[in-house]
């Protein structure tokens, strides 16, 4: 949800920022600061603490194997990123703000607050949320209008989705700014049409998620039978067409129609039978014992780098299957 707020937002050409900062050290704000320094661009990160700045070079340098396996922008180095645990001094001279902090609304809110006060309403600021709206995080923001969610999908240095939207009191202007800057920053933009509790792509995982919950729960399936299925089953078929062109192509010329008229009413059932599942003790510790048991003793920087090898080969497939459909 955007809205037109009367003012004259002139922001910065998308094309020609070269100065970004990132906001947090964990996980997703060191995954963009990964990313944006392979795009070539100026990085300045804000971590809360100088403690956690070893473990941020870690999440950078465990990225920086990928990405050069992708192909980096020329310019590209980790030499372009400059740390800081002022607030004042990471966001100054930056024309574009990724906030990746603790999904604790309180503090985003203050944060946003503080940002307000802090930097220019040229710039835009987005935030990695997964949980919260944005209605909600700018809400003691003074210039709200030119902040949106820009929510990546895990790991945001190798995955290209980010969901945008903005908030009641964000500016259309500042959601259409965001599309185009994150394009040109290689990442695949999608813009919601309206606020919605997990996005789009988290609110489908976790549809597979409730369904592994209730058949770890019921003895029907182990992580490793669900994973094992999912793997050689419609993962690599979705990362090419998705869902919905999946099943519109699974029943040949009739597509989607033949689909939705022959199987539609057996579907009924399995659409609607089931809610989330009590997380008891129990199932708790099958989940548990479960993926211990799929990662063997590896350690997760191990499980990690394993992961980001697939993903790569994946992105690469996709991209040249991409790139056979636009010659065709």
């Amino acid at each position: 949800m955007t809205a037109d707020t009367g003012r004259n937002l002139e922001f910065i050409d998308p094309a020609l920022v070269t100065r970004v900062t990132s906001i947090g050290g964990g996980p997703i704000g060191g995954g963009w600061t990964a990313h944006f320094l392979a795009r070539g661009y100026d990085v300045t990160s804000y971590l809360h603490s100088e403690a956690e700045i070893e473990g941020f070079h870690d999440i950078i340098n465990t990225a920086w194997i990928s990405l050069e396996a992708l192909g980096l922008a020329k310019g590209a180095t980790k030499d372009r990123l400059t740390i800081t645990t002022d607030m004042a001094t990471a966001v100054k001279g930056a024309q574009f703000i990724q906030e990746s902090a603790p999904e604790i609304l309180e503090l985003k809110q203050a944060l946003y607050q503080q940002l307000g006060e802090l930097v220019p309403e040229d710039v835009v600021i987005s935030s990695s949320t997964s949980g919260l709206t944005m209605t909600e995080i700018q809400a003691r923001c003074a210039s709200p209008s030119r902040t949106v969610v820009g929510h990546p999908f895990n790991p945001p240095y190798l995955l290209p989705l980010v969901e945008i939207v903005g908030g009641d009191k964000s500016a259309k202007a500042a959601t259409d700014w965001a599309h185009a800057f994150y394009e040109i920053a290689g990442k695949a933009p999608l813009v919601l049409n309206k606020e919605i509790p997990g996005f789009i792509a988290t609110r489908l995982q976790e549809a597979l998620w409730r369904e592994a919950l209730h058949m770890v729960a019921n003895g029907e399936a182990t992580p490793d039978q669900i994973d094992t299925a999912l793997i050689n089953g419609p993962a690599p078929r979705m990362a090419i067409f998705g869902q919905c062109m999946a099943f519109h192509i699974a029943c040949g010329e009739g597509g989607m129609a033949t689909n939705l008229d022959q199987f539609g009413p057996s579907l009924k059932l399995p659409w609607t039978r089931l809610e989330a599942p009590e997380l008891t003790k129990e199932l708790r510790d099958r989940m548990v014992d479960g993926c211990n048991d799929i990662a063997s003793g590896r350690h997760f920087t191990e499980l990690a780098a394993d992961r980001d090898r697939g993903i790569v080969g994946v992105l690469k497939a996709i991209s040249t299957n991409n790139e056979v459909r636009r010659k065709s």
